[in-house]
């Protein structure tokens, strides 16, 4: 019979490794993830018609993070670009310089486990700082150690992972994205499937907003790198504007991950996209704190 240290470091050393997977295999939203809970439609909604946020702006001491209510062009249709599961470097690194270089806004979703060292910290900061531009947000901090189905079978301990990860990366703004899952929490909203319904609840109450997304890049589980061409995103992101199939009209939410770019010639085809995409004048980028009707994403206090 073991005693109870022994019982203890094999508990340890099981949680060492479920983390140490999860770190390297990062998000899975495979059609598999979709059937645990993905994209669901079972869902609350009290939502009125889509307009801007409450008329409110954020007082703190810093003024680069002073939010205001987004005013928008009724002639445009405004694209959310956003990369999961940082920081990923050299992913992360070529996605943020893409970015800057072509003078578009992002949105980074950060893992708080993944800014495992003083290296990767100074990758996340570097996020932070890049707003208005570039925005850092919530993506958990343990991912949910890959295992979904447990995660948010336990809401109460995966809304504790959410506010420790926007602790420990000091997030700007309470603005979430779940891992494996697309959600909808805003103003008068939550939208979720079943299985994760319940921590969006919590969430909901604590006064986050969670994003979910209408386009994915999908990318190879075994590689890492882009299923689809740059070719085929714009078509993707064209129809589905053009047909207002996206969750909010004339806004979309495209879904990338760090990884996918770190190869220079998949980095290409992340620079052809969004080139191709700017060139139209009907199209802005935009950040995820200016998507439509968002409770007011205050600013957490830094740690």
């Amino acid at each position: 019979m073991r005693t109870n240290l022994e019982k203890r470091i094999l508990h340890g050393i099981l949680i060492l490794s479920i983390n140490t997977l999860a770190i390297l295999t990062g998000c899975s939203n495979s059609p598999q993830d979709a059937a645990k809970g993905g994209k669901g439609k079972d869902s609350t909604v009290t939502a009125a018609n889509d307009h801007g946020p409450h008329d409110k702006t954020i007082a703190t001491g810093d003024s680069k993070f002073a939010w205001k209510p987004p005013v928008y062009d009724s002639t445009k249709k405004y694209i959310y670009l956003t990369f999961d599961d940082g920081p990923q470097p050299p992913g992360t690194h070529q996605c943020f310089n893409i970015c800057k270089e072509l003078g578009i806004k992002a949105t980074f979703f950060m893992v708080g486990q993944h800014a495992s060292s003083p290296h990767l910290q100074a990758l996340v900061d570097s996020i932070r700082e890049g707003y208005p531009e570039i925005l850092l947000a919530n993506h958990s901090n343990t991912h949910a150690s890959n295992h979904y189905q447990y995660f948010y079978q336990h809401p109460q301990m995966s809304h504790e992972d959410f506010l420790v990860a926007q602790k420990k990366l000091n997030v700007p703004y309470k603005i979430i994205r779940l891992p494996g899952n697309s959600a909808w929490v805003r103003e008068g909203e939550v939208r979720a499937s079943k299985l994760v319904k319940p921590v969006c609840m919590l969430l909901d109450s604590s006064g986050y907003n969670v994003i979910g997304w209408d386009v994915e890049w999908n990318f190879n589980h075994k590689t890492a790198t882009p299923v689809q061409s740059a070719d085929a995103m714009i078509n993707m992101v064209n129809v589905a504007l053009q047909r207002n199939e996206t969750h909010t009209k004339n806004h979309v939410v495209i879904l990338t991950h760090d990884r996918m770019f770190r190869h220079p010639s998949d980095a290409d085809s992340l620079r052809k996209f969004i080139t191709e995409l700017k060139a139209n004048p009907n199209y802005v980028f935009e950040t995820i704190d200016n998507y439509p009707r968002l409770k007011t994403p205050s600013l957490e206090a830094k740690q």
